[in-house]
């Protein structure tokens, strides 16, 4: 299951509702989605892979890769977050299979070696097929990162080493926080990657989340509309997983970046010699750690600036510090709506 619902309001204003994160090139020459994809087919056939989105991005993300038809495509009626969609998800798997096992990826990832990734995702469904557990994987930090969800993790899990229980998830921290999380080695950051048997998750939602307990009749009656349009807007993290008592996390054996704001370009992308990350023509004169985005084929060009992200669309350009990358979120709330919704030529 390959979540592919979100915006990622964060690179605006070049991600847009009609463009989101998952489909910009922000980790190579391809989408988002197709990398996903590419990585995960080698090991889930893509008759076994569905892309759960809005009916809006059903064929930009057909575009984006090919081989995707309608068969691929769980569309959800209404965006209610990840909880009523992985939800729906899993009841139509357990109608096909009831035995069978259910990956959560997100579409907008950058991971590497892929070959890393899918053996560990290929060991972590075998042992989800013998084992009651919400599986999750999570990445030793390198870093103090505030824009990241961390897991605290507890003792081996059923005796295996390389997975141990979640004492709890702790939401975005403050640097000192994160720094203090780091020193204490027993933190890692929460991927959002999910492994679990998907009827075990669904007894674990009627145990847990009584806010959609209460409506999973409504898919037994296939009546997909009834349930989305009750459904509250409700992530698997906060309605489920932070609930649990059977909630389990692995070490990542691969290296991730959710590629949450502009300024994590710079990982995820390689840089000149002074630290500039640039996307379409650019030209920097002494220009340092700088990170630019052009639309098209008229050129950015820095000279004599340092730790700036310069994006120019057809009809916005933004420019803020690095640093500030992460707040990009506030900026757009203190925006006037006929300014939030340009972008993208939109």
């Amino acid at each position: 299951m390959v979540l592919a619902g979100g915006v990622g309001s964060r690179f605006w204003p070049v991600s847009t509702p009609a463009r989101p994160k998952q489909l910009l090139p922000l980790a190579g020459d391809a989408p988002l989605i197709a990398d996903t994809i590419e990585r995960t087919v080698p090991l889930i056939p893509l008759d076994r892979l569905r892309v759960l989105t809005g009916s809006a991005l059903v064929e930009p993300i057909r575009q984006a890769v090919p081989g995707l038809d309608d068969a691929h495509m769980l569309v959800e009626p209404v965006a209610r977050s990840t909880a009523p969609v992985l939800a729906w998800a899993a009841h139509e798997l357990v109608r096909r299979d009831p035995d069978a096992v259910m990956a959560s990826l997100h579409a907008d990832h950058v991971i590497s070696p892929a070959d890393a990734f899918r053996a560990q995702l290929d060991r972590l469904m075998a042992f989800a097929a013998g084992h009651d557990a919400l599986l999750t994987i999570g990445v030793r930090p390198d870093r103090p990162e505030t824009g990241y969800g961390y897991i605290r993790t507890g003792d081996a899990w059923a005796g295996q080493d390389a997975v141990h229980a979640v004492r709890s998830f702790v939401e975005k921290p403050d640097a000192a926080t994160a720094e203090r999380y780091i020193a204490g080695g027993d933190y890692l950051w929460n991927t959002g990657i999910f492994v679990w048997r998907a009827a075990f998750f669904l007894e674990q939602v009627r145990r847990y989340t009584p806010e959609l307990a209460a409506l999973l009749p409504l898919l037994d009656a296939g009546d997909i509309e009834g349930f989305f349009r009750q459904a509250p807007t409700l992530s698997v993290d906060v309605g489920l997983l932070e609930r649990s008592d059977a909630v389990a996390v692995a070490p990542a054996d691969f290296r991730w970046d959710d590629v949450g704001t502009w300024a994590a370009l710079a990982r995820s992308l390689d840089p000149d010699e002074a630290g500039n990350v640039h996307v379409g023509p650019a030209h920097a004169v002494d220009a340092a750690r700088c990170v630019t985005w052009a639309d098209d084929e008229r050129p950015v060009v820095l000279f004599g600036v340092r730790d700036l992200v310069v994006v120019r669309t057809a009809d916005v350009t933004l420019v803020l510090p690095r640093e500030r990358a992460a707040d990009l979120k506030r900026l757009l709330a203190e925006l006037p709506p006929e300014l939030r919704t340009l972008g993208d030529g939109g």
